[in-house]
């Protein structure tokens, strides 16, 4: 499907991403506790599928062709290393909440509603809410293989396919975190924004010479990282993904490093 300009595809994904949110907060409050845990169950399986697709990209044919066999496992382990250390030192999972935290203090002040008290049956705040609900989206709407593709081929002038498809996508996850997270999940249509738009603007400036392999390897790292999300989604273990974000810029640096020296 071809765009009249670069940019179209994540402007779709945004409309999606808000149009499902809106629905699911909509719908969110008709549904009791028990059936909201059986639904971020269900995201977290699914998660989870998505997650084992995109780390598949470790064994695909242009990353072993690039490094050599073997060596792929091995560039991932590096980067979740290196990018987790970096991350840590950084403090890149705190700031993020501080962030969402600041968000979801401003819409508070606007409306009342998101201001509640803890809610009983869980005993979460709607302050802990906000900010898991879009962290959690956020990282599931911008890790992924068709993110990635999708932007880039987007401002490669190769049309908006992918990014269709990964905002229905999206739209149908947004209503379901969105009626158990509120609000939080509306405002990772920002995320997908800044991230698909950076993404779009990389292949508007570099034409098409960004190689598989790099985009390789950045999904296979990306699919660990929401292999993170989904043990959260399933309550299994509380890892800091947000930490191991700044592994997806390290991944196509060791591509591009073990490549020279081979």
């Amino acid at each position: 499907m071809d765009a009249p300009f670069a940019g179209l595809g994540t402007l779709v994904n945004v409309v999606a991403v808000l149009l499902g949110a809106g629905l699911g907060m909509t719908l969110g409050h008709r549904l009791n506790e028990h059936t909201r845990a059986v639904v971020t169950d269900c995201l977290g399986l699914v998660t989870l599928l998505v997650a084992g697709l995109s780390a598949a990209s470790v064994t695909s044919a242009a990353l072993v062709a690039e490094v050599g066999s073997g060596v792929p496992v091995i560039i991932v382990l590096g980067s979740l290393l290196i990018g987790g250390i970096v991350g840590s030192l950084l403090r890149v999972e705190a700031r993020m909440e501080g962030l969402a935290g600041r968000l979801q203090t401003a819409v508070a002040r606007r409306s009342p509603a998101t201001a509640e008290a803890v809610d009983p049956g869980t005993g979460i705040s709607p302050r802990e809410r906000f900010i898991e609900g879009w962290l959690t989206t956020s990282l599931l709407f911008c890790v992924g293989p068709l993110t990635i593709l999708g932007s880039l081929n987007d401002g490669l002038g190769n049309g908006i396919d992918q990014l269709v498809l990964k905002s229905v996508l999206d739209m149908f996850a947004a209503i379901a975190f969105a009626s158990t997270f509120g609000i939080g999940v509306a405002f990772s249509a920002l995320s997908v924004l800044v991230v698909q738009g950076a993404l779009t603007l990389v292949g508007v400036l570099l034409g098409s010479v960004v190689p598989d392999a790099h985009v390789d390897a950045l999904t296979a790292v990306g699919g660990l990282l929401l292999v993170g999300v989904a043990f959260r989604l399933l309550r299994l273990r509380d890892i800091p993904v947000g930490d191991l974000l700044p592994a997806l810029l390290v991944a196509p640096l060791l591509v591009l490093a073990v490549g020279a020296l081979g």
